[in-house]
Formats: structure tokens, C-alpha cells, sequence
């Protein structure tokens, strides 16, 4: 294909370095940089949107069912069979959550307490691999039933092991205010295990106890809901459409880990797509700078394309030419480019180049991962720019006028 063959004569830089040549040089690293720091750019958005939603994920079920209204309580019979017999569900307990604030001495602070059943908890949510010291004991205790406190609790109060902690239900402090005849409903505790997460926005205040003792608290003999746990989270939509299409919807509500997340995806969705544009304006330049170098090319060929012409070359071949010679900047650009950000994140992932100091972050490096379908648009995305950029320069050389341009040689 002799048109290969010239576009590739027209793109190698000659004795001396010419203002075209430069421009041409400009737009392949051009597009090198803006390939190789979209794909990091964006490998680091996918590392910690997969961090954070390890985190979430860990920290909360995969799905929750929720009663809406105090008629849902008669059919959790109905709810706990649908669950027992979904083979996509691996375990399942009922749960009740509510407010209470907590005092040790003369410090307070407003709690969830959160009621499990003892003998699903542990294997739910692997609430015991979060411990820092104690045990995960729930036992029924009629007087003074045992409880998890998060490690910023336990430090706000100045709460150790083994001491006991006074609860008020909110509601009750509310019932007080509103009727002074009202006694507040209130129990101790003692803090059998101190525990902390990953998730530090929703583990500082959650307490975990029986749900024998957190109906006692809150004063009611319903449940809240399920917390669910799925054999695969990623099915937590299909499962979630199944059960929906078998409850009364009127009186439970579904929700997935993504559901309880959106707000916090979605903005993960936004800041990644933004790099992306801000990113691809990189791009964008370099091939804007394709099809000025290309467009000068045509005019500094003129003699050359006229000669091709009456030589017999057809105008489609003035037109690949041009063409193949836009496209190889933008294939050598991509593909430099592709080289160098696989090679910086194996590099990361490999070496940890980026550390982090592990005692203000819970990772000790900037997190990496590489997805295929990444590594396949953005290529396809910069070649797409370096074709529509060749695509004005060719077709104008081949409306050039063959008389024209070879009347004075």
C-alpha cells in the first residue's frame, strides 16, 4: 500500500528539525500524556471507589428490609420464610434500632443502639474481627445486659471494659418533656468489647446488644427489620426485585448496600467522570494539533500532491495518505501513552511509589486497580480524536487543483 508507505515518509523527521516536524512531535506527546494520565487517573478513582465500598460493604448488610408502619409486624413470619428459602441469601437476622443516649458520670452522647440476634451476629457481619479487646457476649442478663461500644464512644466517655453505662430511650426523654407524670425508660450496660471499624462515620455511634435488651430500652416488642446477607452482593438488585414482587411493598421496604450508599456512589460517579472530561481535554489539544501540523503539511506538499495526481494517484489515495499520516501520530501517542500508565500503576501496586503514613490513613499506599473496560475506551477514545482530526487536512489536499500546483515546476 504505497499510501502507507508516503504517510510514513511525511511523518519521519528529516536532516533538520522543521516548525511542522515540531508540531508533530508536540502532538504525539501530547496525546502520550493525556492516554497515560487518564488511565492512572482513573485507576486511583476505581481504587478507592473499591476501597470505600469494601469498607461500606463490611460495615453493613447487603440488604435490609424494613418495616414501614406497626401492621408489617404481623407478617415477619411471612418475611423470615421468603428469606429461609432464597438460595441467594446466606444468613439473615432480625434487627431493632433506635435512639438512646448513653452517660458515663457526667459525659453523654446520642447513640443507635442496635439489637441482633446472638446467634446470627458474629457471622453476619464478623462484628468479632472488628474487636480491639474484649468479647462479643450478649448475654441475656435481666438486670444488666452486655453491649458493644465503638472505640470513639469508649473514649468520649472514658468507658473501659467491664464498666457500666446508663441508657435513656429518646423517645421516653421526649414522652417526659411532653408528660411530666412519665417515667424515662432507662437501663445499664456493661461494655463487654470495644471495637472499631474502617467505616468511621457510622461506627462511632452505634451500640450492639441483644435485641431482647434493646426491645427492653426502647420500649416496644416489634423489630425493626432484616439485615440480610447475600452469597454474592452483587445480586443484591435480583434479589431485591424477587422479594419486592412477594411482599406488600406498602408495608416493607427493600434497600441494597447500594441504596443505603447512593448519595455517596453517585458522588464517586461524578468526581470520576469528571477527571475523565478534564482529562480528555488533554487529548483534545494534542489532536487539535494534529490537524493544525496536518493542515500545514498540505500546503507545504502541494508540489508533492500534484505530482501524485498526474501520476495517476486517485484523489481516495491523496485522502489515506494524509489520513494514515494523522492516525500513526495518534497510534504512536496512545500507544506510548497505554505503556507508560499500565507501567506507573504496576509499579504502584507492585512498589507502593505513592506511601501513605498508616497512622493517619487506614492504607499505607494511594490504592490502584485497573479495569479492562478502562483500558479499552480510552485508546479507542484517542484514536477516535486523532481520525476526526486528520479528516479536514485530507480532504483538503484533495481538493487541491492539479494544474495548480505544478504549473511553475
Amino acid at each position: 500500500m504505497f499510501e502507507f508507505f508516503i504517510a510514513k515518509k511525511y511523518l519521519r523527521t528529516k536532516n533538520k528539525l522543521n516548525f511542522i516536524s515540531i508540531i508533530s512531535i508536540l502532538s504525539t506527546l501530547g496525546i502520550t500524556i493525556g492516554v497515560a494520565a487518564l488511565i492512572i487517573v482513573i485507576s486511583v478513582f476505581n481504587g478507592f471507589g473499591d476501597l470505600a465500598k469494601k469498607m461500606l460493604i463490611e460495615s453493613q448488610p447487603h440488604m435490609r428490609i424494613i418495616n414501614k408502619s406497626e401492621q408489617a409486624n404481623i407478617e415477619i413470619n411471612n418475611i423470615e420464610d421468603l428469606l429461609k428459602n432464597n438460595k441467594m441469601v446466606s444468613a439473615y437476622s432480625p434487627y431493632l434500632q433506635g435512639k438512646i443516649v448513653i452517660t458515663n458520670n457526667s459525659t453523654f452522647q446520642i447513640l443507635d443502639i442496635k439489637g441482633l440476634q446472638r446467634v446470627q451476629s458474629d457471622s453476619l457481619w464478623g462484628i468479632e474481627s472488628k474487636l480491639l479487646s474484649g468479647s462479643l457476649d450478649f448475654t441475656n442478663n435481666p438486670k444488666t445486659p452486655q453491649a458493644l461500644l465503638s472505640l470513639a464512644t469508649a473514649m468520649k466517655l472514658s468507658a473501659r471494659i467491664g464498666d457500666t453505662l446508663t441508657a435513656t430511650s429518646l423517645r421516653s426523654i421526649e414522652n417526659m418533656i411532653t408528660n411530666f407524670l412519665v417515667i424515662p425508660n432507662t437501663q445499664q450496660f456493661i461494655i463487654s468489647g470495644i471495637y472499631q471499624t474502617a467505616n468511621k462515620s457510622n461506627e462511632a455511634f452505634i451500640l450492639y446488644t441483644s435485641l431482647t435488651a434493646a426491645k427492653r430500652i426502647l420500649g416496644t416488642s416489634d423489630i425493626s427489620g432484616f439485615e440480610v446477607k447475600l452469597r454474592n452482593y452483587e445480586t443484591a438488585e435480583t434479589v431485591k426485585k424477587n422479594i419486592e414482587s412477594k411482599i406488600d411493598t406498602k408495608l416493607f421496604s427493600v434497600e441494597t448496600w447500594y441504596d443505603m450508599n447512593k448519595e455517596f456512589y453517585n458522588v464517586l460517579l461524578l468526581e470520576r467522570w469528571g477527571a475523565f472530561i478534564l482529562l480528555l481535554l488533554i487529548i483534545s489539544v494534542a489532536t487539535f494539533n494534529i490537524l493544525g501540523s496536518l493542515t500545514m503539511s498540505v500546503i507545504e506538499k502541494r508540489r508533492d500532491i500534484g505530482i501524485l495526481r498526474s501520476m495517476g494517484a486517485s484523489k481516495n489515495s491523496i485522502l489515506k495518505i494524509f489520513m494514515f499520516e494523522g492516525i500513526l501520530i495518534g497510534i504512536i501517542g496512545t500507544v506510548l501513552g497505554f505503556i507508560i500508565g499500565i507501567a506507573i500503576c504496576y509499579l504502584q501496586m507492585e512498589f507502593k511509589l505513592y506511601p501513605l503514613d498508616p497512622t493517619k490513613y487506614i492504607i499505607d499506599a494511594i490504592p490502584i486497580k485497573l479495569q479492562v473496560s478502562d483500558l479499552v475506551i480510552i485508546p479507542i477514545v484517542s484514536m477516535l480524536l486523532s481520525f476526526f482530526a486528520s479528516l479536514y487536512p485530507a480532504k483538503r489536499a484533495v481538493k487541491l487543483n492539479v494544474i495548480d500546483t505544478i504549473k511553475y515546476e
